[in-house]
């Protein structure tokens, strides 16, 4: 359950669409996220011509084309000034020869580099935001209104998850791209949904329901721990392809899949007091301010 003090919060926090501060948890530090391709985002989002553009940029059969560049041996002159730009630590990453841009952005974590937290933990390397769901399921995300049902077309399962929790965690493009359960139990269904590739920045968000109009494979688990809950891997621009491991049981870090190209976003959906999120993730929430987790980080109970 959110206190009183966290759902006050959620109540009268900043609006969502400005640009947004993020906590190191791990570090204790705030700091802004460098911009990826932020000029050709403004040209696409904010003007005239871009947005006529936009359709069909963002379509998926633009975006796997286009992604199709970084997948050619060429690409890989690409990786030292990329890994220079954002930072990247190249020594908790699995030394190996890559053969493009794209198989260095879904770079497999080095063994032993992202233990597994007790309680609830976190699905990703991600910028994690907590939403409460109301009584009619709908969820406020920064400045839209979304609906459980419209999340995962299925009007009958989204009334289950009335009053529960959203967590959104926002992969950027600095970020590892693979993506564990984070629980121990089995899959229920899972099914694709497919839709458009917008950005799933910030300045996306503003004009258009990012999450309910992407691409997105929606899966529902039983976990040991927290019972049923639903998990949205969702595309985003040149994001054309989401892997996920076709499996049925699953202890709890394993690999559920991972994203190609770009960033994107996991969204996980629980059930009224299935799971209890550490107050300081809560506070910053509140506040609109993310918070940096990494893969297997214990972010609740």
């Amino acid at each position: 359950m959110l206190s009183s003090r966290c759902w006050h919060l959620f109540s009268s926090s900043r609006s969502f669409w400005c640009k947004m501060q993020i906590f190191d948890r791990k570090n204790q530090v705030y700091y802004e996220e460098k911009e990826y391709e932020q000029k050709k985002l403004d040209f696409l989002y904010k003007t005239i011509l871009g947005r006529i553009l936009l359709r069909s940029v963002s379509s998926p059969r633009f975006s796997n084309w286009l992604a199709e560049r970084d997948k050619l041996p060429s690409s890989v002159k690409k990786i030292a000034p990329f890994a220079k730009k954002f930072d990247i630590p190249m020594d908790n990453v699995e030394l190996q020869s890559y053969r493009s841009f794209n198989d260095f952005f879904k770079r497999e974590i080095k063994a032993g580099s992202r233990p597994i937290g007790d309680g609830l933990i976190s699905p990703a390397d991600a910028k994690l935001l907590i939403y409460p769901i109301n009584v009619q399921s709908s969820i406020k995300i920064k400045q839209s209104f979304y609906t459980v049902a419209e999340l995962i077309q299925d009007e009958k399962l989204a009334k289950d998850y009335q009053n529960g929790l959203c967590l959104v965690f926002r992969l950027s493009v600095d970020d590892i791209h693979h993506y564990i359960f984070c629980d121990s139990g089995h899959v229920l269904s899972s099914k694709l949904i497919r839709g458009r590739l917008h950005s799933v920045r910030p300045i996306a968000e503003t004009r258009y329901k990012v999450f309910s109009q992407n691409t997105r494979i929606c899966t529902v688990l039983d976990f040991d721990a927290f019972g049923q809950a639903i998990q949205i891997e969702v595309g985003a621009l040149l994001v054309g392809k989401i892997n996920n491991a076709e499996i049925q049981h699953f202890l709890k870090g394993y690999e559920k899949g991972n994203f190609e190209l770009g960033g994107s976003t996991i969204v996980l959906l629980f059930k009224e007091d299935a799971v209890r999120i550490d107050t300081d993730i809560l506070e910053r929430s509140a506040a609109g301010i993310e918070t940096k987790v990494r893969l297997g980080e214990g972010i609740g109970l």
